[in-house]
């Protein structure tokens, strides 16, 4: 029988347990440092982001580590109803350190090939798991196989959109048209993805039981999705002088940005009072998860989203929101990380034993 007390095995079991949606630590890092580029605090823009190059790569280690180690449990991770959305988190990660590389170093190289690895990664990544869960032979029903996780791959698409975007007012042409081609064809699919899949999210929000631990810290995506598809349009119509078929498009373009904003802020008092009643009312304990990265991102998506939508389209009337979405994804992140590295002193006995049974 294996001692799990040894700090070895515990480290292992950890490591075959990993979520694969611990890339949500990137996207929320990634976007808060853009948002307070956006907003004027430089300092804090690229702190965050020499900390993200170093979350990202130790994260693609023990992501490799884990699949050469577990593999079974790895790839039976990418056909799981629940936990393999959760994959889409390296695509939206890649994007969003890329997106990082653009706008605060200037570097379009490193962005391009990151933006070409997640790519890749989204085309492998989305055939396999929805491959894998529609012609797996056992599936759970509907109120136990979907969360706001699902929405993981509309951000996906939405992240190829918004780094194809900032890349593409880099570039000469003729590569200037095709990539702002891909990134349209990208915002296009990513919102109709999005209303595929929240109808059935919706569906059981409303018509299944709900109790508080089915309230997961991924469904902030519903929101997020909205925001970065926000971000992604609003890219499109700064784009658009330099591409003429996008020009042509620009009052659809911004009709749906406006749509998509709308909807995104529609979810906001939503999820507060959903949060509410899960951790006020209902008492439901309050303890790290990695998916709590997952409620960091849309806030700082938020905050970023906007901005861009207020240069895009004048809207100086919405000169508040970015700033206090910012310093409440900020704090939000700080909160984070706290727990993070306490939940790691508590992993490896540095500080008191691990985390009591339930």
């Amino acid at each position: 029988m294996t001692d799990n007390s040894k700090p070895e095995t515990r480290i292992m079991a950890d490591l075959a347990d990993m979520s694969p949606a611990y890339f949500g630590m990137v996207m929320a890092t990634g976007i808060v440092s853009l948002a307070s580029y956006l907003l004027d605090y430089p300092r804090i823009a690229h702190a965050l982001f020499g900390f993200n190059i170093a979350a990202y790569a130790i994260l693609w280690v023990l992501t490799v580590l884990r699949a050469v180690r577990f593999p079974r449990r790895f790839f039976g991770d990418m056909v799981d109803h629940l936990r393999g959305p959760g994959f889409f988190t390296t695509v939206a990660a890649t994007n969003i350190l890329g997106s990082q590389f653009v706008v605060l170093a200037a570097d379009y190289r490193t962005g391009s090939i990151l933006w070409g690895v997640a790519i890749l990664l989204w085309i492998a990544l989305t055939y396999t798991i929805f491959t894998g869960i529609t012609i797996k032979e056992h599936k759970p029903t509907l109120d136990r196989g979907i969360s706001g996780g699902w929405l993981l791959a509309v951000v996906a698409s939405q992240s190829i959109a918004v780094l194809g975007a900032l890349l593409a007012a880099h570039v000469d042409q003729p590569y200037r048209l095709e990539i702002n081609f891909l990134a349209l064809s990208m915002w296009l699919w990513g919102g109709m993805l999005y209303i595929w899949m929240m109808s059935l999210i919706f569906y059981r929000y409303t018509l299944f039981p709900f109790s508080p631990g089915d309230l997961s810290p991924p469904y902030w995506i519903n929101m997020g999705a909205m925001a970065i598809s926000t971000l992604a349009g609003s890219l499109l119509i700064i784009n658009a002088p330099d591409a003429p078929y996008l020009l042509s498009l620009l009052p659809f373009i911004k009709g749906f940005t406006v749509f998509y904003w709308a909807t995104g802020t529609w979810w906001i008092p939503m999820l507060l009072i959903l949060g509410f009643w899960r951790y006020v009312s209902r008492r439901f304990p309050l303890t790290y998860d990695p998916l709590y990265w997952g409620a960091v991102f849309p806030l700082g998506m938020y905050a970023a989203s906007t901005r861009r939508m207020i240069d895009a389209m004048e809207f100086g009337f919405l000169q508040f929101l970015p700033r206090v979405f910012l310093y409440i994804a900020m704090f939000m992140w700080a909160i984070t990380l706290i727990g993070l590295v306490f939940d790691l002193l508590q992993r490896v006995g540095i500080l008191g034993k691990e985390k009591a049974r339930a």
